[in-house]
């Protein structure tokens, strides 16, 4: 978990965090590149998440993605909030479709079954925050 910047001394008086390293922030100097599953190239940059920092309860990547890109559906066991930054990203999901635009974010729930793509001439870049972290064991892609 986390703990405080500041710790109780013997006196109750709090204790600088000088010399006590796992206090420090951590930088993640460059993103880890994954492969993306789809019908065409779209880079994902993880930045945080099981590859790219060993974390497993979220995973945070940058998605580019050009238009006309299209996933297979999927059912993950994870949440997943997702931020677009440039152009338009369409949910498809079991009840119909939105269109995220930029500026804009979605949330999908763990179970529920969703389709990303990118139909429109610019594409998108968007950034996806997974909770717990995304895993290709979690995913659940349509086969």
């Amino acid at each position: 978990g986390c703990r405080s910047w500041w710790s109780a001394g013997a006196r109750g008086w709090p204790r600088s965090t000088i010399g006590y390293p796992e206090h420090m922030p951590r930088l993640i100097a460059q993103p880890t590149v994954i492969a993306a599953a789809g019908n065409k190239p779209k880079r994902i940059e993880e930045y945080a998440g099981r590859v790219n920092s060993a974390h497993a309860s979220v995973s945070v990547a940058k998605m580019t993605s050009p238009s006309g890109w299209v996933e297979p559906g999927q059912r993950p066991d994870f949440e997943e909030i997702t931020v677009v930054l440039k152009g338009m990203l369409r949910v498809e999901y079991e009840g119909g479709a939105l269109e995220v635009r930029a500026g804009q974010a979605i949330v999908t729930a763990p179970g529920e079954w969703v389709r990303y793509s990118t139909p429109e001439p610019e594409g998108a870049e968007y950034i996806a925050v997974c909770l717990p972290a995304f895993s290709p064991d979690s995913v659940h892609r349509d086969n």
